[in-house]
């Protein structure tokens, strides 16, 4: 069985749609409410609105791993496939292009424990093995989706602006170029902590990322025109930002194709497309392009 998912700092993406805030609380003892209870070693996890601090390797404790399990028992359950018996598991992952060839072996030995792994998810015994773990670069694999409209040209740019980064990556003629690749600190959580501490200092009101997240996008709320007027101002300054530092690395997005994916990009389409900095934008508004991208790559690599 094939499983594609996503670990980005915000949340986990499964490929087959599910999303889940990257944040666990663990237990000792069964919780009283909810259904989403995974057991694992003894202990009990739930899925937290809070999400696990910045991690540039996420494979220095079992947070990412016991993530993993829940996206394992969300994908088996939620497409049917469920049995009591032993499932072999294919497992797909991602890492940023600028950090792949630093991690992938280690992060793919994290995964890949030799063992039968037992846990109880939803009340249900699971048995899981992992057969095969392999990891593809992030942004190349997001622009999968469309790459039979990209492939042919001479250089488009991808950009995932991720949780903590946004990773860009140069496609040139349909093949990754690595050494136009890295990873800048301009994720969305670094906008939420600017929003939040401007909102706190001139108004004295408490925001939270939701609350931010509904206000970028438009959607009723209660928050008078103060609040808004700053979440808007913060997030195109953001973006300007963000091209400002591209630039500086003499990328410059008005030349060539520019594609856009990850949650953030979708998040501040409407600041990205009123900059006047990029001249041919192509968004992918899928927040599971990278883990779809990861099953894509695989299938393409198993045809030959």
């Amino acid at each position: 069985m094939v499983i594609s998912i996503d670990h980005g700092n915000v949340s986990c993406k499964v490929s087959s749609g599910r999303v889940f805030t990257s944040g666990l609380r663990e237990s000792n003892v069964r919780p009283a409410f909810g259904e989403d209870v995974l057991k694992y070693k003894g202990k009990y996890y739930t899925i937290s609105d809070k999400r696990i601090p910045y991690m540039r390797t996420k494979f220095n404790d079992d947070r990412f791993y016991v993530l993993t399990l829940f996206g394992v028992g969300y994908h088996i359950e939620d497409n049917g496939l469920y049995e009591s018996g032993m499932i072999p598991v294919q497992l797909l992952v991602g890492l940023p292009p600028s950090h792949y060839g630093a991690q992938y072996e280690r992060f793919e030995e994290y995964f890949k424990r030799g063992e039968v792994e037992e846990f109880e998810f939803r009340g249900k015994p699971f048995r899981i093995y992992v057969s095969e773990v392999i990891s593809f670069p992030q942004a190349f694999a997001a622009a999968m989706p469309v790459y039979g409209a990209i492939s042919s040209l001479p250089k488009v740019m991808v950009i995932d602006i991720g949780g903590f980064t946004a990773d860009y990556l140069m496609i040139k003629n349909g093949q990754a170029d690595l050494s136009v690749c890295d990873s800048l600190e301009n994720g969305v959580i670094i906008l939420y902590n600017q929003i939040t501490a401007r909102v706190n200092s001139d108004l004295d009101i408490l925001l939270d990322e939701s609350d931010i997240d509904a206000i970028l996008k438009g959607e009723h709320n209660n928050f008078n025109d103060d609040v808004k007027r700053i979440v808007n101002e913060t997030a195109h300054t953001f973006i300007s930002d963000l091209f400002g530092k591209l630039r500086e690395r003499a990328i410059d997005l008005r030349t060539g194709r520019t594609v856009f994916v990850g949650g953030g990009s979708i998040l501040l389409r409407k600041q990205i497309e009123v900059s006047g900095k990029v001249a041919s934008p192509i968004f992918i508004d899928r927040i599971t392009a990278n883990a779809k991208g990861y099953e894509l790559l695989y299938r393409a690599s198993k045809r030959g």
